[in-house]
């Protein structure tokens, strides 16, 4: 995707130096006059206890602790910056997702009682819960929420803004940007706009014509994130600089990523930061996801990105065992079923991590992330692969996916998975992020040219690889039989489901189209609701499917996807259904709440 406001790293480095301290601000600016305020009662005509308690009952709550004496005095240190920074970027996440975002989360730190309603809020990270039905519901007294978040003016309809990109189709780059708020174009966001302009100067000199092209704007304009939210993420930049300061002696590349990463967050382009992130070798025990890089929140077009930081502490000894386990990439990259392969390096970072806390998108259970997305960068500096060890790993989690698959399948496969086969498949998982086309056959960027149902895609293409992956690993004996059996039957469990996914969940809708192409390619038969398995048929499936999602991508047509994914999302109450029922039948929870030692939770 084409980006607006770009300025090199060593351009950000002479823009700050002149004001490497921020502008202190007074109080927080308010970009677009809300249609709220902070006087609404949010627990008024909330969902009651009566209705809260099924979703609780059927919660997980897991604590992750935080071993600080394994740091040295600067890493923990080093790590109150960086948790506060998350603090703030969790509050921004939730300001994107929902209008009154911020102002609910402020009622609820001062609200007396009602710690269910606290509760739900923290899980499902923000006023609309997902119901064991898989349907969106507001629990709190909110604003009905649309597909336009907070990230595009209220009311907007993908009707109503294609409508305007095809009457003005040079305007497509700019407010489809991944890292900026699409605002009405008045004159109360325009001046608002320029006050921020006023009180951080700093952010002209990094987005330059940001103030004409603002002036000059009709209907709407687009508004990098370092001017939507302007207090926020100088105090961000502080944060970053602080921590930074305190690990400078001892791992400077990492020190270095930091500082980088804070001009990259003013500048709203994180090509130099992201490239030191990757080919960085730090020597110390921290690593930090920082910024706005996922797009699945957007559900208007799947473009824009938004907010989360993980903080990890790196597991050194499991880190080395598994960067040595993965072997020839560019044989795995040669056999894809597609034309343009191209080349990648098997050097790619790769390390285990526990996590010490996430904030905004990255809450949960995440198990594994790879990242930058961009395939310029990954093409040019490759991409690095964060393997969360304590959630991969946690007994508890593990077993919920094993109640899952035995309860869904036929007796005899209730061995074959144990909880090294999910480790490994998410890994590849991961890794077939990495492989496979990174832009177009014309050379344009796939999410872009697939927009909404990019996200969806890209996640089947990584299921795929991994899967394809697996038996040609056991034939280079990288695999045990009793390991690639594991694999593939952690492969089965990815795609089996309690509810029908909504359209709008990439994750859930290409588990779907997996299941049922598994079904057509008889790698699965389904009787009584139990599910069997004929792996001697699974490779073809697999590689099958494969071909049509990286051909989908290759091609870079938003039509052919769409078509795709209508022919093989169909779902059946009496199949599908019935094996989600068996799964409901046997789960102890549905959902998981995390809390965290660090934040002395």
């Amino acid at each position: 995707m084409k980006r607006i406001w770009i300025l090199s790293s060593a351009a950000i480095a002479l823009a700050l130096s002149a004001c490497e301290k921020p502008v202190e601000s007074s109080a927080p600016i308010k970009i677009e006059t809300p249609t709220h305020t902070t006087e609404t009662d949010f627990f008024s005509n909330s969902w009651t206890e009566d209705q809260v308690r099924p979703l609780l009952d059927k919660t997980l709550r897991l604590r992750f602790d935080y071993d600080s004496d394994e740091l040295t005095a600067n890493e923990r240190a080093a790590v109150k910056e960086l948790l506060a920074a998350g603090e703030r970027l969790h509050t921004l996440y939730l300001e994107q997702v929902h209008p009154q975002g911020r102002d609910i989360e402020k009622q609820i730190a001062d609200y007396p009682g009602r710690q269910d309603l606290k509760d739900l809020y923290r899980m499902m990270k923000g006023p609309v819960a997902t119901t064991l039905e898989n349907n969106r519901e507001s629990f709190l007294n909110v604003m009905p929420l649309t597909s336009a978040k907070n990230v595009y003016p209220q009311g907007t309809t993908r009707e109503d803004m294609d409508a305007f990109l095809l009457a003005n189709p040079d305007r497509k780059d700019e407010l489809l940007h991944l890292r900026a708020v699409v605002k009405t174009a008045d004159e109360a966001n325009k001046q608002a706009a320029y006050q921020v302009l006023e009180r951080y100067p700093a952010l002209e000199t990094l987005h330059p014509g940001i103030r004409d092209y603002i002036a000059n704007a009709q209907t709407y304009f687009s508004l990098p994130y370092s001017l939507a939210y302007a207090d926020d993420i100088f105090f961000i930049y502080d944060r970053l600089h602080a921590a930074a300061k305190h690990i400078e002696n001892e791992d400077i590349a990492f020190a270095r990523f930091l500082r980088l990463r804070a001009r990259d967050l003013l500048a709203d382009n994180y090509d130099g930061s992201d490239a030191m992130w990757v080919t960085g070798r730090y020597t110390g025990n921290l690593n930090a996801q920082i910024g706005s890089y996922e797009t699945y929140d957007d559900n208007l077009y799947g473009v824009k990105s938004f907010f989360s930081l993980s903080l990890l502490k790196r597991d050194k000894i499991k880190s080395e065992e598994l960067a040595a386990s993965i072997g020839d990439l560019q044989a795995i990259e040669n056999a894809l079923p597609y034309q343009a392969q191209k080349t990648v390096s098997s050097n790619i970072p790769v390390a285990v991590y526990n996590v010490i806390a996430d904030f905004g998108q990255a809450r949960g259970t995440n198990t594994a992330t790879i990242l930058p997305n961009e395939g310029h960068l990954s093409r040019q500096f490759g991409r690095t692969i964060l393997i969360r060890s304590n959630v991969l790993r946690n007994a508890a989690l593990y077993e919920i996916s094993k109640s899952s698959f035995t309860s869904a399948t036929h007796a005899k496969h209730h061995d074959d998975l144990d909880l090294e086969g999910n480790f490994y498949r998410t890994l590849w998982h991961e890794i077939g992020h990495y492989l496979g086309p990174d832009q177009t056959k014309t050379g344009g960027d796939i999410d872009a040219a697939l927009q909404n149902t990019a996200d969806l895609f890209e996640e089947m293409k990584a299921d795929l690889v991994s899967l394809f992956a697996a038996p040609r690993l056991h034939a280079s004996g990288a695999f045990t039989d009793n390991q690639l059996r594991s694999f593939q039957a952690s492969g089965i469990l990815r795609v089996l489901q309690k509810n029908r996914p909504r359209r709008t969940q990439a994750y859930g809708t290409m588990k779907l189209i997996q299941f049922n192409w598994y079904v057509d390619k008889g790698l699965l038969n389904i009787k009584n609701g139990k599910v069997s398995i004929d792996y001697s048929k699974y490779d073809n499936a697999v590689s099958s499917l494969l071909e049509k999602v990286l051909d989908i991508q290759n091609e870079g047509n938003r039509n052919q996807a769409n078509s795709f994914v209508d022919q093989w999302t169909a779902w059946s109450d009496d199949v599908h259904g019935r094996i989600g029922q068996n799964m409901k039948n046997a789960e102890s929870y549905r959902y998981r709440l995390v809390t965290y030692e660090a934040l002395n939770e």
